[in-house]
């Protein structure tokens, strides 16, 4: 029985998803992916970057991740709104439990997409394209936005198909469409390559797909090592992931803020560094994680990034642990006088926790420290965030947690749904 397995994207989620809640929730007639709209961040607080964009605003040049001043410029008149995270997980749980009532299998991918493993559903629900589309046009009725669903006999040709033509399509890309509807894209749109790849094959003379797939393998593992091998089998359409309906732990926590203003000295650096240790710890220790690594990034003024990492003693998931890593990592970095707009923590080298392995070197009860962050982030979640704070954020400008993730996102406090 061959497999079947379902790719679903939300088309231009973040948009529809405000859309949606302003027609039906607000009872507002505008509907904004009828015209050009974008979902940004503030600009007066320098997030404004462009989330997701509608059609009208698309054919008007504007682009996902550019910065709002240019998307205005391209197109005047623009409408913007802002993110609304609590909206959008409320969303993606709608999403996910249409799912679940209609496959076996699924296992989410990000916000907006998800695998369905169909497989053995045939019998019941008929031609594998036909119910993807019953799929579609349930999703749109009952929730109101649309979804592009790819239909494939494997993970990796299933989110290709999906990538197909938009908004609200279904298409499938079984092995044997492959050489008609996948061989002839460019290699960009292969899953997994990026820019630094396409340049390098092009030097090769490989700009399509295609190319790729009758390209000798032991060529481009010589050059590509690793990768050389995945772009083969996947230029093929050879995958052998299974829908896998378990979460992943992740392989690394990280939080990065762009600050209201310029950061010119060290004791403020060193403040928004423990507002983003106190986040990422926070969601290491919920997963029973620990990190061996803790890396800084800065970016500058002039959008200059530049990083710096060192290795701990032990892993750990002690808030106060990491940040004074973090201290390090950044007084090493910063020269002390370039004004600086963001800054980022990410802790990597994660594993489980375990019992800690005390040295000569250790001068802190660690284990009790840890009990304290554990203790923090028991009251934290039951009564939020706010209930808890350091002293040295009580009379500032940084958040005491902060971060690019809303409270919403690493919390999972929503909307019921």
């Amino acid at each position: 029985m061959e497999p079947v397995i379902f790719h679903i994207d939300v088309n231009s989620a973040f948009l529809s998803w405000t859309a949606v809640e302003r027609l039906r929730g607000q009872g507002d007639s505008l509907d904004l992916r009828q015209v050009p709209a974008v979902i940004a961040g503030d600009a007066e607080r320098r997030h404004g970057i462009v989330l997701a964009k509608s059609a009208p605003a698309k054919a008007r040049g504007v682009q996902t991740g550019e910065p709002l001043w240019q998307a205005e410029e391209k197109c005047p008149g623009l409408l913007v709104s802002r993110p609304d995270y609590a909206l959008y997980v409320q969303q993606s749980r709608l999403l996910l439990r249409v799912l679940r009532e209609t496959a076996p299998a699924v296992e989410q991918y990000s916000i907006d997409e998800a695998w369905a493993d169909m497989s053995g559903t045939r019998w019941s629900r008929g031609d594998p394209a036909e119910a993807a589309d019953r799929l579609r046009q349930r999703i749109k009725e009952e929730l109101g936005f649309t979804v592009n669903i790819g239909v494939s006999s494997n993970k990796l040709l299933a989110k290709m198909a999906g990538d197909f033509q938009k908004p609200d399509r279904v298409h499938t890309l079984f092995p044997g469409e492959i050489e008609e509807k996948m061989w002839p894209l460019p290699v960009r749109d292969l899953f997994g390559i990026g820019p630094a790849t396409e340049r390098k094959l092009a030097r090769f003379g490989i700009h399509t797909i295609g190319e790729i797939a009758v390209a000798d393998p032991a060529f481009l593992r010589a050059r590509f090592g690793k990768q050389g091998e995945y772009i083969w089998h996947a230029s093929n359409g050879r995958c052998s992931e299974i829908v896998n309906p378990e979460t992943a732990l992740n392989k690394g926590y990280g939080n990065s803020v762009t600050t209201d203003k310029d950061v010119c000295d060290r004791e403020s650096a060193h403040r928004v560094l423990l507002s983003l240790c106190e986040t990422a710890g926070m969601r290491m220790r919920r997963d029973g994680q620990s990190a061996g690594v803790v890396a800084v990034h800065i970016r500058d003024r002039q959008f200059r990034d530049v990083s710096h990492q060192r290795q701990l003693m032990a892993p750990s998931s002690v808030t106060r642990e990491l940040w004074e890593a973090a201290c390090r990592c950044f007084d090493e970095l910063w020269n002390g006088r370039t004004p600086l707009r963001q800054l980022g923590v990410q802790l990597s080298r994660v594993s489980p926790d375990t019992a800690r392995q005390r040295t000569l070197f250790d001068e802190r009860d660690f284990e009790r420290l840890e009990r304290l962050d554990r203790a923090v982030d028991s009251i934290r979640e039951k009564y939020g965030e706010g209930a808890l704070c350091r002293a040295c954020f009580l009379h500032g400008d940084v958040a005491p947690m902060g971060g690019g993730l809303s409270k919403e996102r690493r919390t999972g406090i929503t909307k019921p749904v």
